[in-house]
């Protein structure tokens, strides 16, 4: 066990206290000049008297100026032996000294001796100066340097970690996929390392630079090429260590942050999550936080002040640019802003690329087939995707990644872990119809997304799955791809109500219905798909921000409002109409198809596709237009 000399004091500390108060209990109990005359027993005044009148005492000895006496007298209930006995003395007894002395009894005065006073106030001395002593070892002892575990006394100084020369492992090859992103930063690296080739012409550096994207595209990682790829010294930290629940700490540390910066420029500060201490001032319910709007307040002097920070650039990753402080994101602060996207099918193969360096691939694996059924990955995704399915060939014992491994990953990243297979009974056809009414829907009506497979295998929360792939990057979704969607959506509940009846409709459609009433509602209000004429009339922000937007007033009457509700309802119910029929005229194709997958479990895609083509005739499939 290692040695802490912080433990040692603390578990002494409070021993060195008991042990003060012991010690002043034994300094103020009896006087200090007794010695070995002590009596160990008690004898009150009134009874002493009664001994002296009765001629029983002996001797007495005066202590303490007269206050105490220590007698010497015979005891009758101990055969007349003698014993010494404690007496305190009142104050106003002259006439005793006289008694004695008539009596002819021995009497002795010892004067008070200083030792006990001296003891005492040496122990009142010593016992506070072991505590300050102790308490400034432990507070030296707990700093730790820059960055320690226990900085009992630094609270204000800066948490960031600090590279002279990053060595991050993190090149620009390693990162794929984000070459807009990519040729952005590498602007910035080639300022820190040739500036004279833009000063030449009076181009300055760029103070700051912050990243925009979604969880996972590579922010981070992009932060670790630039350290590798620059050279300079590189600190790094993120935007909740500043905050404290110390008003003015958060301040403090963005002050040494960049003192230390200055000392070290040309340098690299990257702030990651900067939306814990850049959100907007004054946006809270009651008022805002003042340490988090204070350190914020100092941030934004430190990168456009008074005083310039020449050779400090800054990089910031968030992924809610939306709740950032307007002063923050101008030009002189953060001058650009990257956003980094979700990588195109292009992207997702250089990705895969970059993650199967390390992994042992089968020669009949597509990395194009796999960056096809995986569009909206990001890079994260797709390196945990591979990550799965070499587990899963590990645990199957092989020794290459085969598309089989690469398919359930894929299964399982999106849907969940896959559960026990159905037992063959009612439910299980009926589920097989839901996932049937999906698949028909999809290959038949126009402007669907094909089919990949459908399955009875139990992933998550579904007890069944039908998969579509889209044939190319949808960067636009037109009113007829959304009206299929939403007709492919309800084809579930439609099989249900044509082939079981309306009074066997299941809970199996709840997804499926969420998803149609949100597409539908995003036609009318935000889209302008409606005949209330091209209108947004509702904003396209996700997520509610306390203080900006809880309050926020509707941005339509109520009469605009039931007529959103009227239209929603129209382009549910005819694209309903049409998934029923179209599972009316399919019936027998329906039938084969269900047998098919209670039997398999799983059909494929292009299996589906040539069943579908022996009873219509797929490519004259009609455009669904509901009459609004």
């Amino acid at each position: 066990m290692k040695f802490s000399w912080r433990v040692v004091l603390l578990w002494t500390l409070p021993l060195l206290v008991v042990g003060f108060f012991l010690w002043q209990g034994a300094f103020s109990g009896a006087p200090a000049d007794m010695g070995r005359n002590a009596a160990s027993t008690r004898m009150t005044y009134g009874r002493f008297l009664d001994y002296l009148d009765a001629g029983r005492v002996t001797a007495v000895d005066l202590y303490d100026g007269g206050r105490t006496a220590i007698i010497e007298a015979v005891d009758p209930e101990l055969d007349n032996r003698l014993q010494r006995w404690r007496v305190d003395l009142p104050g106003n007894s002259p006439d005793l000294v006289s008694r004695l002395r008539e009596s002819n009894i021995s009497l002795d005065s010892h004067p008070p001796r200083n030792d006990g006073a001296l003891v005492g106030a040496l122990g009142n001395l010593l016992f506070p100066l072991l505590l300050i002593g102790g308490l400034f070892f432990l507070f030296r002892r707990s700093g730790g340097g820059a960055g320690g575990p226990g900085q009992a006394m630094s609270f204000g100084k800066s948490k960031a970690r600090f590279m002279m020369e990053a060595k991050t492992g993190v090149m620009f090859d390693d990162v794929a996929g984000i070459d807009e992103a990519k040729e952005e930063l590498q602007e910035v690296v080639t300022f820190l390392k040739k500036p004279e080739r833009f000063t030449a012409i009076g181009a300055r550096i760029p103070k700051g630079v912050l990243l925009v994207g979604p969880p996972g595209t590579g922010k981070t990682l992009l932060a670790k090429a630039i350290a590798g790829e620059a050279g300079v010294p590189f600190f790094s930290i993120s935007g909740s260590e500043f905050v404290e629940m110390f008003v003015g700490v958060g301040a403090s540390r963005v002050r040494d942050l960049f003192k230390k910066a200055k000392d070290n420029a040309p340098c690299i500060i990257f702030i990651d999550e900067i939306d814990a201490v850049g959100r907007q001032r004054g946006a809270g319910i009651g008022g805002g936080n003042d340490e988090r709007e204070q350190t914020l307040n100092q941030l934004l002097t430190e990168m456009d002040g008074f005083e310039g920070n020449t050779g400090i650039i800054i990089i910031a990753a968030t992924n809610r640019v939306d709740v950032l402080d307007s002063a923050l994101l101008r030009p002189g602060r953060f001058d650009r802003q990257v956003t980094v996207d979700p990588p195109d099918i292009k992207g997702r193969i250089e990705v895969l690329e970059v993650h199967a360096r390390n992994k042992k691939l089968a020669e009949d694996i597509s990395l194009e087939a796999i960056a096809r059924r995986t569009p909206g990955f990001t890079g994260a995704d797709l390196a945990n995707l591979l990550n799965e399915a070499a587990i899963l060939t590990a645990r199957r014992r092989k020794d290459a990644i085969t598309m089989a491994e690469i398919d359930a990953a894929v299964d399982r990243v999106i849907a969940g872990m896959e559960g026990t297979p159905l037992v063959d009974s009612k439910s299980k056809r009926l589920i097989a119809y839901h996932e049937i009414g999906h698949a028909i829907v999809g290959t038949l009506v126009k402007d669907h997304d094909p089919v990949q497979k459908v399955t009875l295998i139990p992933r998550g929360q579904a007890q069944g799955l039908t998969w579509f792939t889209p044939s190319e990057e949808q960067m636009l979704i037109s009113r007829a791809q959304i009206l299929a969607r939403i007709t492919g959506a309800l084809g579930g509940r439609a099989a249900e109500d044509v082939i079981f009846g309306d009074a066997e409709v299941t809970t199996g459609a709840g997804n499926d219905l969420q998803q149609v009433s949100n597409m539908a509602r995003q036609m009318v209000t935000r889209f302008g798909m409606s005949d209330l004429g091209p209108l947004s009339l509702e904003s396209s922000q996700g997520e509610v921000f306390l203080g900006r937007d809880w309050l926020s007033r509707s941005e339509y009457s109520e009469e605009v409002s039931s007529r959103i509700d009227a239209q929603v309802r129209v382009i549910v119910d005819q694209c309903y109409e049409e998934a029923k029929r179209l599972m009316r005229d399919n019936r027998a194709l329906i039938d084969r198809l269900v047998d098919l997958l209670v039997e398999r479990e799983t059909i494929d895609g292009d299996e589906l596709r040539q069943i579908v083509s022996e009873y219509t005739v797929v490519p004259d499939k009609q455009q669904f237009v509901p009459q609004l």
